[in-house]
């Protein structure tokens, strides 16, 4: 069985970088993050994501990655924002793009 390499969950986009890479991801993630919300209308832009703070540590001295990887896709998943008319979630660039063709249900 081959055991992959571990992975830190990126707290802004929610996707996986090895664990050396992440200290290099985050800061460019985080200033993409701030120009595209800058670009978004008013009423769709967000707080600044907060990374979180996971103090679990196991008893060799290590940050347990589960717990750490749990809350930054946690922080990630509520960036999303719910479309008003069909209730599924976007990012709020996306979100645009999909209200100009999500329809209502038609009443049977």
């Amino acid at each position: 069985m081959i055991r992959r390499p571990p992975t830190v969950v990126c707290y802004i986009c929610g996707r996986e970088y090895g664990t050396k890479s992440i200290s290099i991801h985050e800061p460019q993630c985080l200033k993409k993050w701030h120009n595209e919300n800058n670009l978004l209308p008013k009423e769709l832009r967000r707080p600044v994501p907060k990374k979180p703070e996971v103090r679990t540590i196991t008893a060799k001295g290590f940050y347990d990655l589960d717990a750490l990887n749990e809350a930054a896709w946690t922080s990630a998943q509520s960036q999303l924002v719910p479309c008003n008319v069909c209730g599924r979630t976007f990012l709020p660039d996306r979100l645009i793009v999909h209200q100009r063709s999500c329809k209502p249900k038609a009443a049977k």
